[in-house]
């Protein structure tokens, strides 16, 4: 077993709980559709979120070639890993009891714990790609920034979560697309 191999199942141990999270959710909002009050962005932000689980994963295979592995490579990746987890787990309300499942009252509620664990997320992108991919400096600090931009704007003024959900899958998708 190699160092990478090593190093990635407890990375991805943790991944797939972040999308057994998600689906878990999603299921428990199909039983309860009746109560549920549906809101488009929220659906966007919990798919994006997904998509950024999966990005880690894809992302950790392009590490396989990495000679040397330090703890500190290793901690920094398994911090990425709860995070992009703990925005999983808050991205979508869950039915607690009675009343009514308001998605858009969850992300402008609880769900912005969702959107500072991206942010937390995002702080991890420019020491990967620095230290471990060996990209340069600047492009790996200016994406990752603009993240946390969004990211803190939907926590500091959730009533234009809406707007602010568009932006970030329009980010998202550029991310994808750079790192696929």
């Amino acid at each position: 077993m190699t160092q990478h191999e090593y190093v990635f199942v407890a990375i991805s141990i943790i991944l797939g709980l972040a999308i057994t999270r998600l689906l878990h959710s999603v299921a428990m909002l199909i039983r309860v559709h009746r109560d549920v009050s549906f809101h488009w962005s929220t659906a966007a932000w919990g798919i994006c979120v997904l998509a950024y689980v999966l990005q880690f994963w894809w992302v950790g295979w392009g590490l396989r070639d990495l000679e040397a592995w330090h703890f500190g490579d290793f901690v920094v990746l398994i911090i990425g890993a709860i995070c992009v987890y703990g925005a999983a787990e808050m991205a979508l309300p869950v039915p607690e009891g009675s009343g009514n499942l308001d998605f858009l009252y969850h992300s402008q509620g609880l769900g912005r714990l969702s959107c500072l664990s991206m942010l937390l997320y995002f702080l991890v992108g420019p020491y990967v790609n620095v230290t471990m991919f060996g990209n340069p400096l600047m492009p790996s600090l200016v994406l990752p920034l603009a993240g946390m931009a969004l990211t803190a704007l939907m926590i500091a003024v959730p009533r234009i979560f809406p707007l602010l959900t568009l932006l970030f899958v329009g980010y998202s998708t550029l991310i994808l697309g750079l790192t696929a």
